[in-house]
């Protein structure tokens, strides 16, 4: 479950990096917007690597689960928008598809 903790941190982190990106070309913010972005996005790499696989593939793989609920949540609480039934249908997807790539031990 602490692959779980560094998923959350990776996502926070990636979400976090692009959204200045976002700001800055899709909102016409100022440049410098970009350079806690970069910042943000090198964290994100960083947690990626603390993820406990033998395997990048199946860490980046698994991470895609938790990137997608974090989005919903981003979604939520900075961008102040409601997700639907179908939102949430396919968070849950996600997330056990997740859980099936790094639950069972591999030998």
């Amino acid at each position: 479950m602490i692959s779980y903790l560094w998923f959350l941190i990776a996502a926070i982190a990636e979400i976090a990096g692009c959204f200045t990106f976002w700001m800055w070309l899709r909102e016409s913010r100022s440049g410098f917007w970009i350079i806690p972005g970069l910042l943000s996005l090198a964290i994100f790499a960083v947690a990626l690597t603390r993820v406990d696989s033998s395997v990048a593939g199946r860490s980046y793989a698994a991470y895609g689960g938790v990137y997608i609920l974090a989005s919903l949540l981003w979604m939520i609480i900075v961008e102040k928008q409601k997700p639907d039934l179908w939102d949430f249908c396919g968070v849950a997807l996600c997330i056990a598809g997740s859980m099936l790539i790094v639950l069972p031990s591999r030998t």
